[in-house]
């Protein structure tokens, strides 16, 4: 493994201010950084795949407490809103270019809304390669750290982007209500991407994610953009 890629993700930049925050971590097994760092694009076989889905739940857990602990006045509804965001692909890409992890990526040939999953898949892997390497811990400890800020950065919870979709469009119309399509899944079959396309006052717009609730959120977020412009 090129020893230059564990130096260069030994950092994190993020925030309005762009304060850094230091992985603060060393991996005992090298072999899982380059595994987390290589997408199934650029090796069908050895690829980062399972370090994503691992990452994922312990991001997800991880979160979820830190939430809870830090908003005890919230209701569930509230709570899931802030956490829908933090590990949202949007919020897991940007977190990727803080880094710099592109250029330390090994991936197949992708379109430019591609990547922004793959990225966002990558920085998941990497959570997961630390988990196994150092355990829930360490890992827990390194996200707390990462996303302590990015969680305090808004004073009330966000609006789902489905409900603020719905009451633009009952506002604009009479009474209809965004029409939502679920399209076929791409991506390997024991970890399928959903995609929905979602309608509404003439515009169409289309969103990616892990679980159908995710996608639809996301494809409710794109059109909230276009109906804006």
């Amino acid at each position: 493994m090129d020893l230059g890629v564990q130096d260069a993700l030994g950092s994190f930049w993020h925030g309005d201010k762009l304060k850094m925050i230091e992985l603060k971590y060393k991996f005992n097994d090298e072999s899982l950084l380059e595994t987390a760092l290589t997408q199934s694009g650029a090796n069908a076989t050895h690829n980062n795949e399972r370090l994503e889905f691992i990452g994922d739940r312990v991001l997800g857990l991880t979160v979820a407490e830190m939430l809870y602990k830090m908003y005890p006045n919230e209701a569930e509804g509230e709570l899931s809103r802030r956490h829908s965001v933090l590990v949202s692909t949007e919020t897991l890409a940007q977190i990727a270019d803080e880094m710099d992890l592109a250029k330390h990526l090994h991936h197949g040939h992708m379109t430019a809304g591609r990547m922004r999953h793959i990225m966002a898949n990558a920085v998941e892997a990497i959570l997961g390669a630390i988990f196994l390497d150092g355990g829930f811990d360490v890992a827990r400890g390194i996200i707390m750290e990462i996303w302590h800020d990015l969680a305090l950065a808004d004073a009330t919870a966000p609006k789902d982007p489905k409900t603020t979709l719905q009451e633009l469009v009952q506002r604009e119309s009479s009474g209809d209500l965004p029409v939502y399509e679920y399209m076929e899944p791409t991506g390997a079959a024991h970890s399928p991407i959903f995609n929905v396309r979602v309608t509404a006052l003439g515009k169409t717009a289309t969103g990616s994610g892990t679980s159908k609730k995710v996608a639809s959120i996301n494809a409710a977020e794109e059109l909230l953009k276009i109906l804006a412009i």
